[in-house]
């Protein structure tokens, strides 16, 4: 077994090179693999929605520093966070979907890294138009839900204004791309055949 934990050789450098027509069908085979894999089981389908979210930083701390505008920022990012996946608006998508609010929290619903300007709703679903109205729901329940706590002055800075940019003819795509499935097909059979060409020993006469 000593062998096996072994640095390559120099023969068995060059064993791995004249076997590169093997390593080479290897990877096609791979790659021929992962695109049947993309459509006999597909991954699902993934839309997405757009909330514009501005802070207002300039009129919300006109005069202050650089520090106690980093922490207006955090603080009321944090706020819209929760509210995104708050019970009212989980409730809100779950109403109209017919999921529960654990599915659609754990399993179907993602959101993009929270910033100023656009917040991106992704949902995904085995059936594209299904995704499309789960992300425009969440979209406009978040915006809804955000409004309405600052026209009640609870919680949210009254500078925050968040609406909704695009909640309609949604972009829809699967979630995992063709090129992925090629290309990791690809390089698990390429890495599979060049370790099977350096382990396996060939027979001697």
């Amino acid at each position: 077994m000593n062998w096996l934990f072994s640095p390559p050789s120099l023969d068995d450098l060059i064993r791995l090179l004249k076997a590169w027509r093997f390593w080479v069908l290897g990877a096609l085979a791979g790659a021929l693999l992962g695109a049947a894999l993309f459509y006999v089981v597909p991954p699902p389908y993934r839309a997405r929605a757009t909330v514009n979210v501005d802070f207002n930083l300039e009129e919300a701390w006109p005069t202050e520093t650089d520090r106690q505008q980093f922490y207006y920022l955090e603080r009321e990012t944090r706020k819209l966070v929760e509210i995104a996946w708050s019970d009212e608006v989980m409730q809100a998508v779950a109403d109209a979907s017919g999921m529960n609010i654990s599915t659609l929290r754990g399993e179907v619903l993602s959101l993009s890294q929270p910033a100023e300007a656009g917040w991106h709703f992704y949902a995904d679903d085995r059936d594209p138009g299904r995704a499309e109205s789960l992300a425009s729901t969440w979209a406009r329940a978040f915006a809804e839900q955000a409004q309405a706590d600052m026209a009640a002055q609870v919680g949210l800075n009254s500078f925050v204004r968040v609406d909704a940019a695009q909640v309609d003819d949604l972009p829809v795509y699967r979630r995992v791309s063709m090129g992925t499935y090629l290309l990791s097909g690809s390089v698990g059979f390429l890495v599979l055949s060049a370790l099977l060409v350096l382990f396996v020993k060939p027979r001697t006469a």
